[in-house]
């Protein structure tokens, strides 16, 4: 699968509909969604700034849904959903003690927070406030991957995946570092 022809036919949607669906609690990959079509942009196809206000605007509706299913069919039917995935009940009950304890602050990082009956308003604030520095921060970085695309193709042809993760792994510890020192 080739994600920048996926890109290229789908366009501006499909930085919405990745994480669109992900963020309605369905196993997908959203993050990837999302840097692929950034670095699309970033290789000069899309405008970045779209792409990023588009995966905000998937990642709230995304949870919008996620809260309505919650609300709607409530615990049996997050249950049939946790059979379906094989994953146990008893992972419920420890997201529900979390819930209970920590309440709104999980909404930037859980969905289903109808199955609660947390106040819609609520939810939809801390949803924005998770969804919008998400989307930047998956946005930036694919869209530096895709500015420096043929740099990462050179690269992977010399040193293959491997040697792309350390390189890359190097440049996001060098950035992080270079943060720091600067802070203090």
């Amino acid at each position: 699968m080739d994600v920048r022809s996926i890109a290229d036919a789908i366009g501006y949607p499909a930085a919405a509909l990745g994480i669109l669906v992900e963020s309605t609690g369905i196993p997908f990959p959203g993050e990837l969604t999302l840097v692929a079509v950034a670095a699309y942009a970033g290789a000069g196809h899309l405008n970045i700034v779209l792409v990023i206000i588009l995966a905000a605007a998937g990642a709230v509706a995304g949870g919008d849904l996620g809260y309505l299913i919650g609300r709607r069919g409530g615990r049996p039917f997050i249950e049939k959903l946790l059979s379906i995935f094989r994953l146990e009940v008893a992972h419920l009950a420890q997201a529900e003690m979390f819930f209970a304890h920590h309440g709104d602050k999980t909404i930037l990082v859980g969905r289903f927070a109808g199955v609660a009956h947390m106040p819609f308003g609520r939810f939809q604030l801390y949803s924005v406030l998770g969804a919008v520095p998400w989307a930047v921060t998956w946005g930036v970085v694919g869209y530096l991957l895709g500015n420096n695309w043929p740099l990462l193709l050179t690269v992977m042809k010399t040193v293959g995946y491997g040697g792309l993760a350390v390189v890359v792994l190097g440049a996001v510890t060098f950035l992080v570092l270079r943060t720091r020192v600067s802070r203090r």
